[in-house]
């Protein structure tokens, strides 16, 4: 007989780890990272393919975790991006 997987263990948050974004439990994989890659088009087979030792099944609950929370990960990850624009250009800027 199989165990059963509790899926509001999958997901975890610690102030310690990524500043307290969403992750994997067990592991420092961000649910933004995940949903970047589904939003460029990977599938979840994909994704843990890539990340060989993530389980299908936390992908899944990433992705879940992703669609019950879109508009604050989607924010999170448009703050990422802009941050990002910010240093690039700082960079060009001081050559």
């Amino acid at each position: 007989m199989s165990t059963l997987t509790d899926i509001g263990k999958l997901i975890d948050c610690d102030p310690k780890i990524h500043g307290g974004c969403p992750i994997i439990a067990g592991t420092g994989v961000t649910v933004r990272r995940i949903a970047i890659w589904y939003k460029q088009g990977m599938r979840a087979e994909e994704i843990a393919s890539r990340i060989g030792h993530l389980t299908l099944t936390q992908v899944y609950a990433a992705l879940t975790y992703y669609h019950a929370n879109r508009e604050e990960i989607d924010a999170d990850i448009a703050a990422e991006e802009a941050e990002a624009d910010r240093i690039e250009t700082l960079y060009r800027a001081s050559k």
